[in-house]
């Protein structure tokens, strides 16, 4: 039988999200997150509105269940979970934690309870009632999660799922654990686990379906989705949170989150895990509305609706021109128009023409270069705030130093600094020499491309924000730490020389 999610998900339905970037996000590849770092996360989810943080695996270790334990102690309006294996020992480890409640994941396929438990499906259903009672027995929220349950037998899952509940399971969940299945297997597992009781869905990324299978359960009768931020987790990754609930919203008019938080939890996520944001990823992605084809950016200006699902404040973005070799004349005068640049058609015409010949060689086209580009085609040149005339970096001691000297508007600054590494005890200094002036943001940073070899070069590139300003640019160099101050501090320069106000001394 096939489901259709349109003709389902009404806009009365009450479906709720669980975050697990904090257990299974955190099972990623060379993802560890520190106890500070999982309640600065944990904080950032109770603003979206989550309404339930697994917070990690309490049976991990002493560490793991002291970052469990900080996000306990934060007293969240969100219900705040462990997740249990099979065993009454994971739940006694759940309860030192002081967590509101367990998820229990117990095998479900004949290949987890035969081949990875090594017991029968009896003795399984036997051992699962007996965990939940005892979970219960502690008055903890209690989910049974039926791992691998996309390739359970239909007719066991259910078995499994009704003796959880008639057990004291507050809920159970349908679980596509490696990613396998589709929208029509989903909806048909859930929908007869919804005549049994509350039910979850937690879907993974492998073939894509992730959404989809999402909103298969839902349809289904699903009122609680398991979801990562930015889709983290092993392999291909968990349904992304983000994803989820603007489908929800945009597409149904089913409310989940404070969908303007979405972003910020998302490049916090992105920061504290060290895994970017990919550009072309849905919500939180650099490109998601950002528009450099000329047609594209010129009926976006006529209506910002013409090429967008939804505005960009929606999720807590900002619309974006993209320069570049698509870009046309109404892109190139409305970014001009953003740092206050004024040029009449002719030169508009011009400007865009270098523009695309610049796209044309492989280069991406910074605020920076267009800015230059129309200096040099108007004729309007300009004195530089700030220059960098002398940058030094150590990083062989104890605490990486840098020094730096720079003029702004005409005085010579010398300042140094420290930081975790030489870029950080770089940009330290600047902002060190700069004072109260150096109030920009640091809103992107990407090393965008290293040659290889003994004379390798590399690309940083980095955006800054100041006044509701944003200025990217990019810088070439043989080292790192030079590429990175040298592409800041002209950043600031466009920023600062956009200011009308005077600059003042640097604070003592």
């Amino acid at each position: 039988m096939t489901h259709s999610a349109a003709d389902t998900i009404s806009p009365d339905r009450t479906v709720r999200l669980l975050d697990t970037t904090l257990r299974d996000g955190e099972q990623a590849p060379g993802v560890s997150l520190s106890p500070d770092e999982k309640v600065d996360i944990a904080r950032g989810l109770e603003r979206a509105g989550v309404s339930v943080i697994e917070a990690g695996s309490a049976c991990t270790g002493a560490g793991e269940r002291q970052a469990i334990s900080r996000v306990t102690d934060l007293d969240l309006d969100a219900r705040v979970t462990s997740f249990c294996r099979g065993i009454e020992a994971d739940i006694d480890l759940a309860l030192e934690c002081d967590v509101d409640g367990v998820h229990l994941v117990v095998p479900a396929s004949d290949r987890h309870v035969e081949g990875k438990v090594g017991t029968s499906r009896e003795d399984n259903l036997a051992t699962t009632a007996e965990l939940v009672g005892y979970a219960s027995d502690h008055d903890l929220w209690v989910e049974v999660i039926g791992e691998d349950g996309s390739r359970a037998d239909l007719e066991y899952l259910e078995e499994l799922m009704s003796t959880s509940l008639e057990a004291g399971a507050d809920r159970v969940c349908f679980a596509d654990t490696v990613g396998h299945t589709g929208p029509e297997r989903t909806a048909e597992a859930v929908s007869r686990l919804a005549e049994l009781g509350p039910v979850s869905a937690h879907t993974h990324d492998d073939l894509g379906l992730g959404v989809a299978n999402a909103l298969s359960a839902v349809s289904a009768g699903a009122d609680l989705v398991h979801c990562t931020v930015n889709g983290l987790g092993e392999r291909a990754g968990n349904v992304s949170l983000e994803e989820v609930a603007i489908a929800l919203s945009h597409v149904y008019d089913v409310e989940t989150l404070e969908l303007e938080e979405l972003y910020d939890v998302a490049q916090n996520v992105s920061r504290a895990t060290g895994v970017q944001l990919p550009p072309n990823k849905a919500v939180i992605g650099e490109n998601a509305f950002t528009h450099e084809s000329g047609i594209h950016t010129d009926g976006t200006l006529k209506d910002d609706k013409m090429y967008e699902p939804y505005a960009p404040e929606t999720v807590g973005r900002e619309r974006r021109l993209a320069l570049g070799k698509h870009t046309g004349r109404a892109g190139v005068k409305a970014t001009l128009e953003e740092h206050g640049v004024e040029a009449d058609d002719d030169s508009i015409a011009e400007i865009a023409t270098r523009v695309t010949e610049l796209g044309d060689r492989g280069r991406r086209v910074t605020d920076a270069d267009l800015l230059a580009i129309a200096e040099d085609v108007t004729g309007d040149d300009r004195e530089r705030v700030v220059e960098l005339l002398d940058l030094s970096a150590t990083s062989g001691g104890a605490v990486p130093t840098a020094s730096i000297r720079l003029a702004v508007d005409g005085e010579e600054r010398v300042a140094s600094g420290t930081g975790s590494g030489p870029v950080d005890a770089a940009v330290s200094a600047v902002r060190e020499a700069l004072g109260s002036m150096a109030d920009a943001e640091l809103e992107s940073y990407h090393v965008n491309a290293v040659t290889g070899g003994t004379d390798a070069v590399v690309t940083v590139e980095v955006t800054m924000v100041r006044n509701d300003r944003s200025v990217t640019v990019a810088r070439s160099e043989a080292d790192i730490t030079r590429a990175s101050v040298e592409a800041m501090v002209d950043s600031l320069d466009r920023l600062l020389a956009a200011d009308t106000k005077p600059l003042t001394p640097a604070d003592d």
